[in-house]
C-alpha cells in the first residue's frame, strides 16, 4: 500500500505512531492536515479510503466531516447578517409563522448557539422508530419540528446542542436568498476561498470524485460499509478535503473575503438570560487546552468522524477527517498538539497532583469489593451497575450495555483494567456499603451516589402495560409484560427492557419513561431522551 503524504518535519514519525493501527491495506483510516504560520506543514492519509477498489487515503481524498459542518452553516448565516438581509434578532415566527407560539421567543441568535430549546430532529426520527437506513425529507423534518407543542426549554435559559437549530438555519438561507444553501456557501465562500473540492451534499446521488467511503467495524474482525441515503444540510452535509481545510484556515487569519467583522461575530460565544457566557459561538467551540485558547468543532455521522481545532495564539491547527465510525479524531488532534506545542502546553502535574491530594483524602482502610458492588445512579435512568466478575470488579453502563473491569491502584482508588484516563473512587461506607462514587476525568470530578433500593412488591407492572399515543410525534409505543419483565416497542419494531429506577419511573433504550397517573390509574407518560425533553403520550 502506498501512503500519500505531504511535507516533512522532525516529529513525523511520532505522529505516525498517533495513526499506525489504521495503516495497513485492510482497514479504513484518516488524512491528517497539520497547519502552522499558513503552511501546510505535514498532510498525510492513513489507511483505505475504499476497501473494495483498495484505494489509500490522502489529502485529496474528500471526507464527510458531519457537525464540523456547522462552521459553515453558520458562516453563510453571518454573512447574511453582515449583508444587512438578516438580523440575529429576527425571530422564527417571523420566518416560519406555522411554528407554535413559542417560536415568538426563538431568535437567529439561539439558533445559532444552541440555547433555542427546540427538539433534536435526528432523535426526534429515533423516536419514531426510524432506523439508520429509512429515508426521510426536509418537508418531514420541517413537519415534525412545526408539530412539537413545546421545547426542552425556555428560549435563552440552556445550551443544548441540536440538530435542528442548524436545519433551521440552513432553511433560512434558502428562505431569505432564494437559493438552496448548498448554491450559496459555493458562490459565497467556496468559490471565492478556492475551496474546489468542497460542497453542501445536498444531494445523495451525487458524484462525488476522489470520495472516501465511510465504515464502522462489523462482527467478524472486518468492517462493513456505512453511508447514508439523507439529505439534510445545515446540521452537517459538507464534503471537504485537508487541502480544501487548510484555505478555510487561512481564511481566518488573512481577513479578505471573510472580513474581520465577519470573523468577529463568529467566535462571539452565547449569553444565556442569567447572564452565564457558554463555550459555544457560531459552529465553533471556544475553549482551552493545557493553557492556550482553542476553537474547534468535531463531527460524528454514519461511517465518519472529523476534528478541526485551531489554537489561535500559535497560529497552528489540526484537521483529522476519518472514513470509520469508531474513531476519536479529537482525541489524535490533541495527541498530534501535544507533540508539537509540547514547549507552549502547561504541564498538567499540577491538576494531577490535586486530584491525587482528593483520592488522598479518602479512608485509609481499603472497602472490600462486595462492599463496593451495587447500583449508582449519575442522573435518573442513567446508571452504572457493579458487580464481581470473573474475581474482578466489574462495571456496566446501562444506558449503553458497555461493560469492563476496574482494578485498584491505591486504597479506594480504581481505575479501568484495560487503560484509561478515567479514575473510581469509592467513600463512605454505610450498612456495609460504599454510598458515594467520585469519578475523576481530565482533571473533572463527578460526584455519584448509590441508588436507593426499590420495594418491589409495591410495584404492579400491570399498571404499565398498554399502548401510548403521542400526537406530536404521531407514533405509538406498546408497553407489555413478559415474565414478570415489562418491555417497550416503538409501533412494531423490537422489544426493549425497562428497569425501574423508581415508582413510576423507568429507564429504557430510548430514554427515561415517567409514568403519569389519575386518580390512581396509569393515563400516559412524559418521556427524556437525550436532546428530547417532556415529550408527552397519552394511554389509549
Amino acid at each position: 500500500m502506498t501512503l500519500y503524504s505531504y511535507g516533512q518535519i522532525k516529529e513525523s514519525a511520532a505522529i505516525n505512531r498517533i495513526f499506525s493501527e489504521w495503516n495497513t491495506a485492510d482497514s479504513p483510516g484518516c488524512a491528517l492536515g497539520i497547519m502552522r504560520d499558513g503552511q501546510l506543514i505535514y498532510a498525510k492519509g492513513y489507511g483505505m479510503a475504499n476497501l473494495e477498489y483498495n484505494i489509500p487515503n490522502s489529502p485529496s481524498s474528500v471526507f464527510r466531516i458531519g457537525s464540523t459542518s456547522k462552521q459553515f452553516t453558520a458562516a453563510c448565516t453571518i454573512l447574511l447578517v453582515e449583508q444587512g438581509k438578516l438580523s440575529l434578532d429576527k425571530t422564527l415566527k417571523d420566518i416560519y409563522p406555522d411554528f407554535p407560539g413559542y417560536a415568538k421567543k426563538i431568535t437567529i441568535r439561539h439558533l445559532l448557539n444552541h440555547t433555542s430549546g427546540i427538539r433534536d430532529y435526528l432523535q426526534l426520527a429515533y423516536l419514531k422508530g426510524l432506523g439508520d437506513d429509512d429515508f426521510y425529507q426536509d418537508k418531514d423534518i420541517m413537519k415534525w419540528l412545526v408539530n412539537q407543542s413545546d421545547l426542552n426549554f425556555t428560549p435563552g435559559n440552556e445550551f443544548l446542542y441540536s440538530n435542528s437549530g442548524y436545519w433551521l438555519l440552513g432553511q433560512i438561507v434558502e428562505e431569505i436568498t432564494g437559493m438552496n444553501m448548498a448554491d450559496f456557501a459555493k458562490k459565497e465562500i467556496f468559490d471565492p476561498l478556492g475551496m474546489s473540492n468542497t460542497h453542501f451534499h445536498n444531494d445523495h446521488t451525487q458524484i462525488v470524485k476522489n470520495r472516501a467511503s465511510g465504515y464502522i467495524p462489523n462482527d467478524k474482525n472486518g468492517f462493513k460499509i456505512s453511508m447514508t441515503t439523507l439529505d439534510m444540510i445545515g446540521d452537517g452535509g459538507i464534503f471537504t478535503t485537508i487541502h480544501d481545510i487548510k484555505l478555510w484556515d487561512d481564511a481566518y487569519y488573512n481577513p479578505g473575503v471573510l472580513s474581520k467583522k465577519f470573523w468577529e461575530m463568529m467566535t462571539k460565544q452565547g449569553i444565556l438570560n442569567n447572564g452565564e457566557v457558554i463555550d459555544y459561538a457560531s459552529g465553533l467551540f471556544i475553549g482551552e487546552y493545557k493553557g492556550l485558547k482553542t476553537v474547534s468543532h468535531g463531527g460524528a455521522f454514519v461511517g465518519f468522524r472529523a476534528e478541526l481545532i485551531r489554537f489561535p495564539e500559535e497560529h497552528f491547527s489540526v484537521a483529522i477527517f476519518t472514513n470509520r465510525g469508531d474513531a476519536n479524531p479529537t482525541k489524535m488532534a490533541y495527541q498530534v498538539a501535544d507533540i508539537l506545542l509540547k514547549d507552549k502546553l502547561v504541564n498538567e502535574v499540577n491538576k494531577n497532583s490535586e486530584n491525587e491530594d482528593m483520592e488522598i483524602s479518602t479512608p485509609a482502610v481499603a472497602f472490600k469489593p462486595e462492599q463496593l458492588v451495587g447500583t449508582y445512579e449519575i442522573e435518573p435512568g442513567v446508571v452504572l451497575k457493579l458487580t464481581i466478575k470473573n474475581d474482578s470488579l466489574n462495571v456496566v453502563q446501562e444506558w449503553n450495555d458497555l461493560t469492563y473491569n476496574i482494578s485498584r491502584i491505591k486504597g479506594n482508588t480504581f481505575e479501568i483494567s484495560e487503560g484509561g484516563d478515567i479514575r473510581f473512587t469509592f467513600l463512605e461506607l454505610k450498612d456495609g456499603f460504599t454510598q458515594q462514587l467520585d469519578i475523576f476525568q481530565h482533571g473533572r470530578k463527578t460526584e455519584i451516589k448509590r441508588k436507593e433500593e426499590i420495594d418491589l412488591t409495591k410495584v404492579n407492572l400491570e399498571d404499565y402495560a398498554g399502548s401510548y399515543y403521542s400526537k406530536e410525534l404521531d407514533v405509538k409505543y406498546h408497553f407489555e409484560l413478559e415474565n414478570n419483565r415489562l418491555k417497550a416497542s416503538i409501533e412494531s419494531n423490537d422489544q426493549m427492557e425497562c428497569r425501574i429506577s423508581k415508582t413510576d419511573v423507568f429507564s429504557v433504550k430510548f430514554g427515561l419513561v415517567r409514568f403519569k397517573r389519575f386518580k390512581g390509574s396509569v393515563n400516559g407518560f412524559e418521556l427524556d431522551s437525550g436532546r428530547v425533553k417532556n415529550l408527552r403520550f397519552e394511554k389509549e
